[in-house]
């Protein structure tokens, strides 16, 4: 079963305090939704092992932006951490976006994409993709198509033609103006 998750997270039991902020967005560059997710108090931090390098994704301070583009196979979260700077950008697959009572949503296709600040670019959850399609969770035509999205996604990362990625920073201050006060 495909997993649907919410731009709000609001069911994320580690984060302890929290505000947020969404607002849909319609220009030349960005069409659909994107959230704010202020992680003011956490449970405990999280951290994220890539090959020998450890991140931390999650901590008092830290920020989540999800873009969520309109008519797209993919969501941008990006992660900043308390002193505003960019930790990484987490790009996740899906079959479909949608609203659910005023909250954007995405089903996750398993595959994702996590792009860090040095360039570095990794592919991540091959694994469980073939063994959603072993499984018969997804079909053959769901799992081409996650496969079609990523070589799709590394072609205009590696050509710097994602712009998702440069509107994350814009994109976080709109929506740090419209956080309630805590």
């Amino acid at each position: 079963m495909l997993k649907r998750r919410y731009g709000d997270r609001s069911n994320w039991a580690r984060i302890i305090e929290r505000r947020f902020a969404q607002q849909y967005v319609e220009d030349e560059q960005f069409t659909g939704y994107m959230t704010l997710l202020d992680m003011i108090k956490v449970s405990e931090p999280l951290i994220i092992r890539y090959g020998e390098e450890e991140r931390c994704i999650v901590d008092d301070g830290y920020q989540w932006l999800f873009q969520f583009p309109e008519n797209q196979h993919h969501t941008v979260t990006t992660t900043f951490n308390s002193a505003g700077e960019i930790v990484q950008w987490y790009i996740d697959i899906c079959v479909a976006t949608g609203v659910e009572n005023g909250v954007p949503w995405m089903d996750d296709l398993f595959l994702d994409i996590v792009i860090l600040p040095t360039g570095q670019v990794r592919v991540l959850d091959e694994d469980e993709l073939d063994e959603a399609l072993t499984n018969g969770v997804i079909t053959k035509a769901l799992y081409e198509l996650a496969w079609n999205e990523v070589n799709q996604l590394l072609t205009l990362i590696e050509r710097n033609e994602f712009g998702l990625l440069e509107l994350a920073q814009k994109h976080r201050e709109v929506l740090e103006e419209k956080l309630e006060k805590p």
